[in-house]
Parts: C-alpha cells; structure tokens; sequence
C-alpha cells in the first residue's frame, strides 16, 4: 500500500511562510474575515488521514482559540518536546526520531494520506525524497524576511504543476507533484 504525503501552506510572494519570529499577522491581514472561500482546504483535510508537523508549528496551532484538527491523528516532530499542554495531552503524539523512521511507522499502520506542516518539517520530507506533493497559496504581499519555505534543499528536486488557480482575493494557489527522483527507500 501507498501512502501520500502532502504540504498544503500559504507563503508570501517573496516565498516566506512566517516572520522571522514565527507571526502570521501579514497572513491574518491578508484574509477577507467575512469571505467563506477556504481555498480548498476543507475538501484538502477529507483527504488526510494524520498531521506531521514541527514543534514550532504545533506550539502555534496550539495557541489558537479551538483545535482545528478535531477526528485528526497528529504527530508533532521534535526532539525538545514530549509532552503536550493539558489540553491537548489527548489529541497529539510526539515523535524525535528521523522521518524515514516514522514513515515506516506510519505505512505499517495503514495510514494513506500525511499532511505534513510546518517549514522544517516540509523541508525534511523534502529533502528525504518524501514528500509527494505540494499545495502552496501564495499571498500577494512582500514580507522582505522571514521562515522561508524551502530553505536551503540538499539538492535539485523536480516538480510538475498540476494546477493553479486565481482567487478574487489575489490569492494564487498552485499545486505541484515531485517528480521520482529516485525509488523510496519502502517502496
């Protein structure tokens, strides 16, 4: 069986996904708050079976008001921290070891599809040769510096544009497939 893993993210135009200290209010700014357009993400999340995302991430989305990954397993990445706030304590599991371990974890338990979130964390499903596809918004403003999407790549990775679509807010989402570079190391 296969499994399919999945970074679905916004960026600004200049290709970063936060400010340097980690603020999305450029994000939150950019948003029509009485807009219903999801950009797809609701249809996107019926898909997903589990959630791999980073500390800084998951420290984030822990912030926010309600837990918006509610009927969702999610595994946060990290090597600092092992254990959630009381209130999420239920909800979450953590994971220090390498993502090549954990895909193999995930496989062997029938997961078929990953959402994978957070820089680090796409990076290094990236740079694993893991990561299958990517669905990434981008918002039209320049931040000038901040948490860059790609980061530095370990080497050239090829993608074919699936789709793209304009949005009346601006907003541009494409979707892209990594092209096999080489076989998985499970396939």
């Amino acid at each position: 069986m296969n499994i399919t893993f999945s970074a679905y993210i916004a960026t600004s135009l200049d290709g970063y996904i936060a400010r340097p200290n980690g603020g999305l209010d450029w994000l939150d700014n950019s948003t029509d708050k009485d807009s219903k357009e999801d950009y797809g993400y609701h249809d996107f999340m019926t898909t997903v079976d589990c959630l791999v995302m980073g500390r800084s991430t998951f420290e984030k989305v822990a912030s926010f008001p309600e837990w918006p990954y509610q009927g969702k397993r999610v595994i946060v990445i990290s090597k600092k921290m092992n254990q959630a706030p009381a209130h999420l304590h239920d909800r979450v599991e953590f994971f220090n070891g390498k993502v090549e371990q954990l895909v193999v974890e995930l496989q062997s338990l029938g997961v078929r599809k990953v959402y994978v979130d957070g820089g680090f964390t796409i990076q290094s499903f990236i740079n694993a040769g893991l990561l299958d596809e990517i669905i990434i918004t981008q918002i039209p403003i320049l931040i000038g510096k901040g948490i860059s999407l790609f980061g530095d790549t370990k080497k050239d990775h090829k993608l074919k544009l699936l789709q793209s679509r304009k949005f009346d807010s601006g907003f541009v989402q494409s979707h892209y497939q990594f092209l096999p570079s080489s076989a998985r190391f499970f396939d």
